[in-house]
């Protein structure tokens, strides 16, 4: 009989997974050891109540406000830092006015953004505006990246040929984009949670896991506290998996369509 060979995919998702389970345990030790839940609870009571604030109405009522928000803010932001990136390669004057702007929002604290901004910014719409500035900046950089390493043939014979600028991005340059993309979308996607969050603890907007966080921690209640971080680590997997699903069924759309002049 042949022995069955576990292929590569399959062995990363085996070595994920024992990692995973591995800092649970260690998790579980140190919850055990130190033996106060208001000090670290164990993942155990963590996921148990997590499953029961999964049965409050306003679990669901701070998750898709939550949720809205910070969707609202990537979006927006993956979509002006594409059109800029587009803009950068077409003009050049407009990379280097770009380059200190963006070069500053990356540089700033995020806490000296979300002080700075609630001057001008209601506390309900912060966490969109915090999420949009951490996102801009990656999203730009990495699409301009995937511009700047478009075939130089291609670009050569699509100027010969006087292929319009509108047909050399989707032909030329979006899939040499496409891949740096996603990796914006990786890279940004957690900082866009946690920015965002950080940003409605401070501001304290109605429906919203920030405030539901802040409320835990007045009153002590470690359990939820690590619940809801949970909840918000469990909701970033899932936004990333959507984004890069969307994206590639884009690509793919994208590489379909022909090619007119």
């Amino acid at each position: 009989m042949k022995a069955t060979s576990t292929s590569p995919k399959a062995k990363d998702k085996l070595l994920r997974l024992g990692a995973v389970l591995f800092w649970l345990l260690i998790w579980q030790l140190g919850s055990m050891a130190v033996d106060q839940e208001i000090l670290l609870v164990s993942p155990v009571s963590a996921c148990a109540t997590l499953i029961r604030l999964m049965g409050e109405s306003s679990f669901y009522q701070a998750v898709f406000g939550s949720f809205g928000r910070i969707l609202a803010g990537f979006v927006l932001s993956a979509v002006l830092g594409v059109l800029l990136a587009v803009l950068s390669c077409a003009l050049f004057p407009a990379r280097v006015l770009l380059r200190p702007l963006l070069s500053t929002i990356k540089a700033t604290p995020v806490a000296s953004i979300v002080i700075l901004a609630l001057i001008w910014i209601r506390s309900t719409n912060l966490s969109i505006f915090i999420s949009f500035l951490m996102v801009l900046p990656i999203a730009y950089e990495n699409v301009l990246e995937g511009f700047d390493s478009a075939d130089p043939k291609l670009l050569e014979m699509a100027r010969v040929f006087r292929i319009p600028f509108p047909a050399r991005v989707r032909a030329i340059y979006a899939p040499a984009a496409f891949p740096m993309l996603l990796t914006a979308v990786r890279l940004s996607l957690g900082m866009c949670w946690k920015a965002g969050i950080a940003a409605e603890v401070i501001a304290q907007p109605r429906n919203s896991i920030g405030s539901a966080l802040q409320q835990a921690k007045l009153f002590f209640a470690t359990p939820e506290m690590f619940a809801w971080t949970l909840a918000i680590i469990l909701l970033s997997v899932a936004l990333e998996k959507l984004v890069v699903f969307g994206i590639t069924a884009l690509q793919r759309r994208m590489e379909g369509m022909p090619c007119s002049r």
